[in-house]
């Protein structure tokens, strides 16, 4: 039998973890036995009779730095607990950005993630060298710690999983799945459903008429031009390809 795919957080803050990944595609997905996810906490690892993780920076400075043993620590007896190893994530805004197709490879290639949640003004380099995960950022902006970024993360990850979704197409169709000129990634669709009028604003007449193709069609072509006027970058082959031809 399949085993599911696990997945282990190391945080300072595991309760707030279980109200998001408990409900809706990734609580359904658990249920199912696609994914198990295991939240540890890093001050259990702590040789201190305070469980202090953090200290002042070298060469001063705001903020506190957590310290390289209780993450060490943590990180080796947690991965002792299963004999498929793991695949280790540092959130950080230091990282590779996620993208869908940093999702889509986690998703294919990994039977356990690892995830490190940091938090205060960083990690000591030292233990993040020692380690060598794989850093992944969520996007060009700040936030307190790892936790969310984590959770978005995983939710990337479990809705592409093999039977997360109710509809075996559905993530082939969403944002950023491949199905665009020259394979890029396009965003989605516009999508309406009852009433067919509102506001005086009525559900486009192809979506009414019952042709499949003709629906199809329509939808990829809104697809490009959606992307086109709202996202171009994601266009780049596209815009190449007819430079190439002026």
């Amino acid at each position: 039998m399949h085993r599911p795919l696990r997945i282990d957080i190391l945080t300072l803050f595991p309760e707030i973890f279980e109200p998001v990944l408990g409900a809706s595609i990734t609580g359904r997905a658990r249920k199912a036995g696609l994914v198990e996810w295991f939240t540890t906490d890093i001050r259990r690892y702590a040789d201190n009779k305070h469980n202090k993780v953090d200290d002042r920076p070298f060469g001063g400075g705001p903020g506190m730095v957590m310290m390289c043993q209780p993450l060490w620590d943590c990180v080796r007896d947690v991965e002792s607990q299963d004999e498929r190893p793991a695949t280790r994530v540092l959130l950080t805004p230091q990282g590779e950005p996620l993208t869908q197709s940093t999702a889509e490879s986690l998703a294919a290639s990994s039977e356990r993630l690892l995830l490190i949640a940091g938090h205060y003004e960083g990690i000591d380099e030292r233990v993040v060298e020692a380690l060598e995960p794989r850093e992944i950022s969520v996007g060009d902006y700040v936030l307190s710690g790892g936790e969310i970024p984590a959770m978005l993360l995983i939710d990337s990850i479990v809705r592409l999983l093999p039977g997360a979704l109710g509809h075996d197409e559905s993530a082939s169709e969403d944002s950023f799945a491949l199905s665009g000129p020259g394979g890029s990634r396009l965003l989605d669709c516009p999508h309406y459903t009852r009433p067919r009028e509102w506001q005086g604003r009525t559900v486009p007449e192809v979506l009414l008429a019952g042709d499949h193709q003709k629906v199809h069609d329509w939808r990829h072509q809104q697809m490009i031009e959606r992307t086109r006027a709202r996202r171009p970058d994601l266009l780049a082959g596209e815009q190449a390809g007819t430079e190439e031809h002026d």
